[in-house]
């Protein structure tokens, strides 16, 4: 079971909650470094369906730890909802295994898992949410995060991860928004996490979907027209245009309506768990950004990470390394320019 960790007489003893700037003073070269402070307690709840996609996703997960973040008193939740809710062992010390809920995918499992926690979720300085799928798109931003990283997260009113992102904004129940937190990693103060209540946003009951499997929302959906083209181009486009499609992308057929309104209403409830932290005054902390502003701290003495001062999501995700361009895709860039100055 997980190990009961006291909680702290008064979160103001707490000398990374009195004064963030004197927090990140620079010590041993690293920002937010204090070598009395007491250790960072990081409670991972991991969702998995099964050990056949991911078979080691735990046990990545914790290397990870041990080797990026070794002064941080880590436990982990690993929650399987293709177990049945009540199951329950240990996989290893300080690694716990539970039963929970699928209906609403890694969701309804994070409510199981939240339940089961209970009022000692709040003996942690973070939570963090995580899929057994966190390192299987794009996983390069994750070597980013240090303990400098997560000390400066204390003193941000944010949950931090990849920051995602649509070419335009939708709207999901009349909430206008274009970037998001991807759902596979994300870090958050416990009590941003309770103030949600359930994780589910969007359940079966919402009446999003005709059961038409031509014309798969209803026309009253409470998801814009954009909102509706995205979640069609993502998970059954050809990828034959301009748009990304999914790595396991389908034809929506009667025998796949099911499969395609529950990926959708996950996608959905990814989205409105952004919406709804920033209802809560909790804004998405891109982890790429935020790594570069705690080692410009440590090379600049006084460039702190201010309290409360996180930019809007284009300014953060302007901090990403552009990609390198394929061998193709610089020679059409320059065939493109021949043709243009004909």
């Amino acid at each position: 079971m997980l190990a009961f960790i006291p909680p702290r007489e008064d979160i103001e003893k707490d000398p990374f909650a009195l004064d963030r700037k004197k927090a990140l003073t620079l010590e041993n070269g690293a920002p937010g470094f204090d070598m009395h402070a007491p250790p960072l307690r990081v409670l991972t709840l991991l969702v998995r369906h099964g050990t056949q996609k991911y078979p080691t996703a735990w046990q990545d997960l914790r290397a990870m730890f041990a080797h990026q973040l070794p002064d941080v008193a880590h436990r982990m939740l690993v929650i399987d909802n293709s177990l049945p809710v009540g199951h329950g062992s240990d996989l290893d010390r300080e690694v716990e295994l539970i039963g929970a809920s699928n209906v609403d995918w890694e969701f309804s499992a994070w409510d199981c898992g939240i339940n089961h926690i209970g009022a000692k979720l709040h003996d942690y300085d973070l939570v963090h949410l995580a899929t057994s799928a966190f390192a299987a798109s794009t996983p390069d931003h994750l070597k980013l995060i240090d303990g400098g990283s997560l000390r400066s997260l204390l003193g941000l009113q944010g949950a931090l991860g990849r920051v995602d992102f649509h070419d335009e904004a939708i709207s999901i129940f009349g909430i206008a928004s274009q970037a998001w937190l991807r759902s596979s990693f994300i870090l958050m103060r416990p009590r941003q996490l309770s103030s949600l209540g359930s994780l589910v946003s969007v359940g079966r009951n919402t009446p999003i979907f005709s059961g038409n499997p031509q014309q798969p929302f209803r026309e009253d959906a409470p998801i814009s027209q954009g909102c509706q083209r995205f979640l069609l181009r993502w998970l059954t486009g050809d990828g034959g245009s301009k748009w990304t499609v999914w790595h396991s992308r389908f034809d929506l057929t009667p025998e796949t309506l099911p499969f395609f309104e529950s990926k959708a209403r996950a996608i959905l409830n990814e989205q409105m768990l952004t919406n709804r932290l920033l209802a809560n005054g909790c804004a998405p902390v891109d982890m790429t950004w935020l790594a570069l502003k705690v080692r410009a701290a440590s090379t600049e003495p006084g460039n702190y990470v201010p309290d409360r001062d996180i930019p809007d999501w284009r300014v953060q995700i302007t901090s990403r390394a552009r990609p390198k361009r394929t061998l193709t895709q610089k020679l059409r860039r320059q065939w493109l320019k021949l043709m243009s100055r004909q």
